[in-house]
């Protein structure tokens, strides 16, 4: 059994609600402050940004001992890894093998998934066929579900909400995972993406049984800002309310970029805390 699984009733939890721990580091705050502070604020959780190339032994077992010391389940580890759909042979092979170091990370974490991010399509879409990078991005994603299926992990894509990114609505998301057709190769919902992608609510009810995390945001409705829930202009009850049908038994993480104030930092994080499980609570799902 995965580390803290009995620490939640899921009777009172329908969805766990979360914090990416790139909120704190953006604002300067040391690793072991930041994992006490969330689970000071509230959070239930947490996902970790971490590249497993750039931090040592010392700095795994840190986040590992942090996150038990305040009883905080790790979810979910963040990996953007455009060179996975890369032209060249040799680029695509490091990224593979920086995506298994990742995988790695997520299973001595005891995390639940991976938070995988694609790249665009370069040059354009007019150099390489558009075709090609895509039918690479597949082929890449499966082997890596197959790696994670074997240790017990699953993958959650994340919907790019720009004109050139592979993955940048829910028909290319849904396509995408059936051309694959893995089971550990799933989605992830990203609130505020949908909304700059103009994706409606409802197309959420597509990824029924594909969604398996949440990330959840605001933005000034033109450009990616990953704002505190409330400080933006996102229609959030739609969106919750067609996340609510999906069932989900997983996280919702509130992503934040950075705080134009980082030594309130704190205080942006609480702010979005709150927001976001009024938020939630008022979906149904959370107690």
């Amino acid at each position: 059994m995965r580390a803290f699984e009995s620490l939640f009733d899921e009777s009172s939890i329908t969805m766990r609600l979360g914090l990416i721990n790139s909120a704190w580091a953006q604002a300067g705050r040391d690793t072991a402050w930041g994992i006490q502070k969330t689970r000071e604020i509230g959070f239930d959780c947490i996902d970790i940004f971490a590249d497993p190339l750039d931090i040592d032994v010392r700095e795994r077992k840190l986040i590992r001992r942090e996150c038990e010391k305040a009883e905080l389940p790790i979810v979910s580890v963040c990996c953007v890894a455009t060179g996975l759909i890369d032209f060249n042979p040799s680029v695509q092979r490091f990224h593979m093998d920086r995506c298994r170091k990742y995988l790695d990370l997520c299973y001595e974490l005891e995390a639940e998934n991976l938070l995988l991010v694609l790249g665009e399509y370069i040059w354009n879409q007019e150099v390489i066929p558009p075709a090609e990078q895509w039918a690479t991005g597949v082929a890449n994603c499966t082997r890596l579900a197959e790696y994670a299926e074997s240790l017990g992990l699953k993958i959650a894509m994340e919907l790019e909400p720009f004109p050139l990114s592979l993955v940048n609505s829910v028909d290319t998301m849904v396509r995408f995972l059936g051309e694959a057709r893995h089971p550990a190769l799933c989605a992830n919902i990203d609130i505020s993406h949908l909304h700059l992608a103009h994706v409606e609510a409802a197309e959420i009810a597509r990824l029924k049984n594909h969604a398996i995390h949440v990330h959840i945001s605001d933005c000034d409705g033109v450009r990616h800002g990953d704002l505190p829930p409330g400080l933006g202009v996102v229609d959030f009850e739609p969106y919750l309310n067609e996340i609510a049908k999906l069932q989900m038994s997983g996280a919702m993480s509130i992503e934040l970029e950075y705080s134009p104030e980082p030594d309130r930092i704190e205080e942006w994080v609480r702010n979005a805390f709150v927001g976001t499980a009024s938020l939630m609570k008022a979906a149904g799902l959370r107690s």
